[in-house]
């Protein structure tokens, strides 16, 4: 419109020539002939029948606009997914037309959303918490790095908690919980869920749910009944959503840098508690949340141990002694290659189970750039038992470059002598039998003595695990011997003589 109003002005006000204002504004002439001409001062544009072909699919769009609006954002089709999915169908006319219609709809479902009435809610003390996911972005040890972070809150006090984690998997589900029903004190009778896949297996008719079995063995330890909402209503759980919204201003704008993700989640849980102590309730206005909280606690069931939230896999150890997983390898002894074991996945741990001991742990390492190799994690104790039979391998063996330094300094004059693998070899047997650390001090001490062997640092370690000879205890003038006894055998004479009269 405003555009209009500049072409007839130029034109009928300052004279300019039909020529000139094409050249200006790069419409046609015939356009702007069109619009000197009429009277019209207001462009008005033909109405044109939007669903003219887009009308035979007119059901099949709508189902499929329902169900992509029961997904998660992330995982919607795009409405150019939509018209590709049309043209086999037989759809012969423009995406133009197909766009318009998903908007009309979706305009439509807005404005029926708009007019929907709702009951306000109210929880007692001690009956349910919300949970939902959000996602944020720190920077960890200098690198801006992508977080899901989970958000508990409890219905009646509204105090919550957020922890951070770098994936939504089950294992960080689970410690999530832990951490949650520590900082509340207690379990409340109910939680809120959304329909995650975490938790939900499938969403059935009505209420119905098909519930994860791990999941579920978590909502039995903790001894609450699981509440999932019906698809597509976050009302029903509205206090989490708002706080997944309202943290990012209260919380996450203050976001220090740091460098590891523990120091990320202990300045988490202070916020959380330090916004508690100052934020009033909403419904008791008099009072703040940490106030509320206190009195809610008396109606929490206490925690008496945390669930022990691990992800089981089984693997297969390869011959070098390595179990992949997340695109990372990690190393367990020698004894169990080329065999199954159990893999426990933690949050920030690997535990390797076989025969039903822990044979192996290891920190759990994440892919942070998918586009490189993943990691290799060795502990050269693994290797010990190979190394014992193949001693040349000591030399380049690349779980060996992860020894201690003066570990690392003897090999390196051992290996100028003859045989000298092999010593070294037997130097790093000890550790079987005894403690690194004590291994480590006789290795240093048998290098400050500026001679070091296998037997100099088995001499060492003799005097290190040996404990020194105590203190001789010193005598007070209080117990010297001031009269000194007399040896008098006479009396064993009378003992004798009443033996023999008898």
């Amino acid at each position: 419109m405003s555009l209009l109003s500049v072409i007839r002005r130029w034109y009928f006000r300052d004279g300019l020539s039909q020529r000139e204002i094409t050249r200006r504004t790069g419409l046609s002439r015939n356009t702007v002939r069109r619009y000197l001409k009429s009277d019209i001062a207001e462009p008005a544009y033909p109405q044109r029948d939007l669903q003219s072909k887009v009308k035979a699919f007119e059901e099949v769009l709508i189902s499929w606009l329902k169900r992509e609006a029961r997904q998660r954002r992330k995982e919607r089709k795009t409405v150019k997914n939509l018209y590709e999915d049309l043209l086999p169908m037989g759809y012969s006319g423009s995406y133009d037309r197909v766009a318009a219609f998903v908007r009309k709809w979706r305009e439509e479902q807005r404005l029926t959303a708009s007019n929907q009435v709702y009951v306000p809610l109210e929880f007692a003390a001690g009956e349910a918490f919300q949970f939902d996911w959000g996602e944020n972005y720190a920077f960890i040890d200098g690198r801006k790095t992508k977080l899901q972070v989970a958000h508990f809150k409890l219905s009646h006090s509204r105090a919550y908690i957020l922890r951070a984690y770098p994936t939504q998997s089950h294992e960080m589900l689970f410690d999530a919980h832990n951490h949650a029903f520590r900082v509340f004190n207690g379990v409340p009778e109910r939680g809120i869920y959304d329909n995650m896949k975490t938790a939900v297996d499938k969403v059935q008719r009505g209420k119905e749910r098909i519930v994860n079995r791990r999941f579920l063995t978590m909502v039995s330890h903790y001894l609450f009944e699981a509440d999932f909402c019906n698809p597509a209503a976050g009302w029903e759980k509205g206090q989490v959503e708002k706080n997944v919204r309202d943290a990012r201003s209260i919380i996450w704008q203050r976001l220090p840098r740091v460098s590891t993700l523990t120091e990320l989640n202990d300045w988490l849980e202070a916020q959380c508690i330090a916004d508690w102590q100052s934020r009033k309730h909403p419904q008791f206005t008099d009072r703040t949340i940490e106030d509320v909280w206190y009195q809610e606690q008396r109606q929490l069931m206490k925690v008496t141990a945390p669930f022990d939230g691990f992800i089981e896999h089984s693997k297969k150890v390869s011959s070098t002694c390595l179990v992949s997983f997340d695109r990372n390898r990690y190393s367990v002894p020698a004894s169990f290659a080329n065999r199954r074991i159990s893999l426990r996945v933690y949050p920030s741990r690997l535990s390797f189970i076989a025969e039903g001991q822990q044979i192996a742990e290891h920190p759990r390492s994440f892919m942070v750039n998918h586009d490189v190799p993943g990691k290799v994690i060795y502990d050269w104790q693994h290797y010990l038992l190979v190394a014992q039979r193949k001693p040349g391998a000591l030399r380049n063996g690349a779980p060996f470059n992860t020894m201690p330094d003066s570990f690392k300094h003897l090999q390196s004059i051992l290996l100028q002598r003859a045989r000298g693998d092999k010593e070294m070899v037997e130097v790093l047997s000890l550790i079987l039998h005894h403690d690194e650390a004590d291994i480590v001090k006789a290795v240093e001490m048998a290098l400050d003595a500026g001679c070091p062997s296998k037997q100099h640092v088995m001499n060492c370690l003799s005097r290190v695990i040996t404990p020194p000879q105590p203190a001789p205890i010193p005598i007070g003038s209080s117990l010297q011997l001031i009269t000194e006894p007399t040896s008098d055998a006479s009396r064993y004479d009378t003992l004798r003589g009443k033996r023999h009269a008898h």
